[in-house]
């Protein structure tokens, strides 16, 4: 029997998480949170049940959450819901595609998702509360630490330490063995040949600092 899981977020990246948990025989969604003007409306759906407000009750009936909400500039709204949940109780499952490759000898984190034709290869660690997105490829040794986003079809080479709360953007590629400093955002389509040991953003190929 699939497991109930309750959706924090219900935009645009709640409903490729809901793709990918209905490809999956894990879980099931029971219902989303999200702002309370939002009550009684559908996301592919299911229902937006509660808002951010009703969280301490809810934990004390559903067991497993995910954080849909979407990341792009910061991931501090993410951060802020994983924390609060969990400080509540709530547990945070690991979700990943049937349709991704994921190493035996990785090691993928709570409240991670790993979506569609996404590789993760040999000895990668990936942290807490990140998202791989659809055909992004991690390859071998890298680490990715809490609360990233790799997004759709971003390429992180081998060996590659990528830094807390970053943003690698779409078709975006890591070149071998660099670090990007946490709170990082990478552009769409950027080649980050060199590490980068500041925080900023970077865009272009190769990746320069916008000032």
């Amino acid at each position: 029997m699939k497991k109930d899981i309750i959706l924090i977020g219900g935009g645009g990246h709640c409903k490729s998480c809901i793709d990918v948990i209905e490809a999956g025989s894990e879980f099931k969604v029971a219902g989303i949170i999200d702002k309370k003007e939002k009550a009684a409306q559908k996301v592919l759906g299911y229902d937006i049940i509660a808002c951010d407000e009703d969280l301490p009750e809810l934990v004390k009936k559903y067991k497993y959450y995910l954080i849909t909400i979407g990341q792009i500039k910061s991931a501090a709204k993410r951060i802020e819901k994983f924390e609060f949940i969990r400080g509540l109780g709530g547990k945070f499952p690991t979700i990943i595609s049937p349709l991704a490759y994921v190493s035996k000898s990785a090691s993928v984190g709570k409240g991670t998702i790993i979506m569609h034709n996404a590789i993760i290869n040999t000895e990668v660690c990936i942290g807490e509360n990140c998202i791989i997105n659809t055909a992004a490829i991690i390859e071998h040794e890298s680490q990715i630490m809490d609360h990233c986003h790799i997004s759709t079809s971003a390429v992180i080479n081998g060996g590659n330490s990528i830094g807390e709360a970053t943003f690698v953007g779409s078709k975006s590629v890591t070149a071998q063995g660099i670090r990007i400093e946490s709170n990082t955002i990478i552009g769409a389509g950027s080649f980050v040949r060199e590490s980068l040991e500041k925080s900023g953003t970077y865009i272009g190929s190769p990746a320069k600092k916008v000032e």
